[in-house]
């Protein structure tokens, strides 16, 4: 459902921009989604990889896809890559606005997929928050509950506040994007997004790589987000 609402969206602002063009988005879309698909994977394995690689893993889990396990920085990097070699696939034949413009069209739509995405985990029971006691909080039952947690039955909902600051993002980006130069609205989806995460990723008590303490998800997004902030700041220097 977040793929359809991805490429529904992101289509119909591409061709505000560029009117003249037809189905690039879908185009697109059919590279650049089943390799973001694989490049969310590729991050699950590598920073999860004693479940697949440790004691009683199993390496051939690794492509049990349906049991869950996407990574959105693997699935965001290596999607990106694959959308920008398309696209200048699709330029050798159309004439087509840079690629710039068709990553912002792009942005808001990618951030609602995400949200959506995230009610996934949801129906799982999974990557949900620290004990909560409070009319939203999420109840679980005993046999999904992490190891030491089992005589608390409501959690924080993370993946609800992860859906709710991805809608809150994309409403900003649809606002001001037309305020912003080219390039500019996908730094700050990217940026925006990983603000939030650091909050959402410390509430959350499901096993994960520590690096120096934190988990990991929380130093990629703090190194992520000084990246896109720094293309943000920079784009409109570079344009001048």
């Amino acid at each position: 459902m977040g793929i359809a609402v991805a490429i529904w969206l992101g289509d119909k602002r591409f061709k505000a921009i560029a009117p003249e063009t037809h189905s690039v988005v879908a185009e697109v879309a059919i590279t650049a989604v089943p390799v973001g698909i694989i490049g969310g994977r590729i991050y699950h394995v590598l920073t999860s990889p004693d479940a697949y690689f440790g004691k009683g893993g199993h390496p051939l889990d690794a492509f049990k896809i349906w049991e869950g396990g996407l990574g959105i920085w693997g699935a965001i990097a290596l999607g990106t890559v694959a959308a920008w070699w398309r696209y200048r696939r699709l330029a050798k034949t159309v004439d087509l606005v840079p690629f710039a413009y068709f990553m912002d069209a792009l942005a808001p739509g990618v951030v609602l997929a995400q949200g959506i995405g995230r009610f996934g985990n949801w129906f799982n029971h999974e990557l949900f928050g620290r004990p909560l006691d409070a009319p939203w909080a999420l109840e679980i039952p005993v046999t999904d509950r992490p190891q030491g947690f089992s005589e608390f039955a409501t959690f924080h909902p993370t993946f609800l506040y992860e859906a709710i600051w991805c809608a809150l993002l994309a409403l900003l980006l649809l606002r001001i994007g037309r305020f912003l130069r080219p390039g500019q609205v996908f730094a700050l989806y990217v940026f925006g997004y990983c603000i939030g995460r650091l909050a959402i990723e410390s509430l959350r008590i499901d096993s994960a790589q520590l690096v120096g303490g934190l988990r990991i998800n929380i130093w990629v997004s703090i190194f992520v987000a000084i990246g896109a902030l720094t293309v943000f700041l920079r784009i409109p220097k570079l344009r001048q």
